[in-house]
């Protein structure tokens, strides 16, 4: 029991620290505002990915929703992170014109219909939280309370390393460089769904 506890959150730390959209959205952000408004994008994600897990918990053990599903869910992800870029590459200063908009309805998007993220939950963490139910009264909670955690720590820590370079990254001459790769990054993960997707449906 102790070792699904530890398993649980060591999955949630890995989490936090793998490039991704939210990490993504989370860096734009700390350039643009700060560090302390991007708290309001990790902090939505995390709620938003919750959603997600207690989603899939129902699921699985519920609806038996086959990998098909999560797949074509991704590509949906991808037009969106796709939209999402369009808006990162204008960037060329930080001001008020010009500042990228993560809305709630944006960023809860974003993850919605990350087809990864949920065959994540579904292939790797629900089975390992039903298990740890079987052990303790709410085990399945539990365990994905510990993720969360574990995300929450790693995510906040990466952004507030990356916060500490703020300035350097602020330079007029830097920051359209930076705002296309945060555009360029959201492109690569659209286009990493959409192939992994194509690739399932023709195996």
């Amino acid at each position: 029991m102790f070792t699904l506890l530890i398993n649980a959150l060591i999955l949630g730390l890995i989490g936090g620290l793998i490039p991704g959209p939210v990490l993504a959205a989370t860096f734009t952000e700390i350039l643009q505002s700060g560090i302390l408004k991007s708290m309001r994008i990790i902090l939505w994600a995390m709620l938003t990915e919750t959603i997600v897990a207690l989603i899939s918990l129902l699921a699985f053990s519920y609806m038996n929703l086959s990998e098909s599903f999560f797949q074509g869910l991704s590509i949906v992800g991808a037009v969106i992170l796709i939209w999402i870029s369009t808006s990162i590459w204008k960037v060329h200063k930080i001001d008020t014109e010009e500042k990228v908009h993560f809305s709630l309805g944006k960023i809860s998007a974003m993850i919605m219909a990350n087809g990864v993220l949920w065959t994540f939950w579904i292939t790797v963490c629900v089975p390992k939280a039903m298990f740890l139910s079987e052990k303790i009264a709410f085990g399945d909670y539990l365990f994905l309370l510990l993720v969360e955690i574990g995300w929450l720590i790693s995510t906040v820590l990466v952004a507030v390393a990356f916060s500490q370079f703020r300035k350097a990254l602020s330079n007029p001459k830097v920051v359209p460089i930076m705002f296309k790769l945060f555009a360029l990054t959201f492109v690569y993960f659209a286009v990493d769904m959409v192939y992994k997707s194509i690739k399932f449906f023709l195996a």
